[in-house]
């Protein structure tokens, strides 16, 4: 599979929910060109187990994202109008009632194909009949894109392995800082931490106070 870093993100428009109840027809990432970073993420299905972790974790950080000129797109292969039921639903009864970001519905698997995140691949059989190998589900993909559309970050897991979304708040305050500094960020950095500048001398200089 090949890398999108440093890419234009693949352009699309499809079917979104917003606001945990409007469905909003051509939605595209192309709004947030030139005005927002995006945390567009993906994740295999409504209505599962691990998937409502993530969705209402990303909810809980809303604001730290949006305080930093991020907004956050989740989505999935489900059809919109699995996402409005599952915007519906109560937490308590598996629901994700609150999530107020837009989801995605790639009910075509386009998306998820162009973005690299499909975990399934079609074959045909000897009559000419196509079949999917593997789970025609995207896997938890996660890009951050800046605000010229090059996406700057991504991450991939299995179905199984959530995701962290204090790592993803840490990304978008790396990329922040290099565009707005011209520092580096090492390992392990975050914003109450050193950064570097990329030189030999800037290098040498950070390894000897760490």
């Amino acid at each position: 599979m090949r890398s999108l870093i440093g890419k234009q993100a693949p352009l699309f428009k499809a079917t979104a929910v917003v606001n945990g109840k409007e469905i909003v027809n051509d939605f595209s990432l192309e709004q947030f060109v030139g005005n927002k970073f995006v945390v567009f993420f993906f994740y295999p299905m409504d209505f599962t187990f691990v998937c409502p972790t993530e969705l209402l974790a990303f909810q809980k950080q809303l604001a730290a994202f949006e305080q930093r000129g991020v907004a956050v797109v989740g989505c999935s292969v489900d059809s919109e109008y699995s996402h409005l039921a599952w915007l519906s639903l109560d937490k308590n009864h598996g629901g994700i009632k609150g999530v107020t970001y837009p989801i995605v519905a790639d009910f075509s698997k386009t998306i998820a194909e162009n973005f690299g995140v499909l975990a399934s691949e079609i074959d045909y059989d000897d009559e000419g009949n196509a079949f999917s190998i593997g789970a025609p589900v995207a896997y938890r993909g996660l890009f951050l894109i800046d605000k010229k559309g090059v996406i700057r970050h991504s991450v991939i897991n299995d179905l199984p392995l959530g995701r962290s979304v204090d790592e993803a708040l840490r990304m978008v305050d790396a990329l922040q800082h290099f565009e707005e500094y011209g520092e580096v960020c090492p390992a392990n950095w975050s914003k109450e931490k050193d950064a570097m500048i990329a030189t030999t001398e800037g290098v040498a200089d950070y390894l000897s106070k760490h």
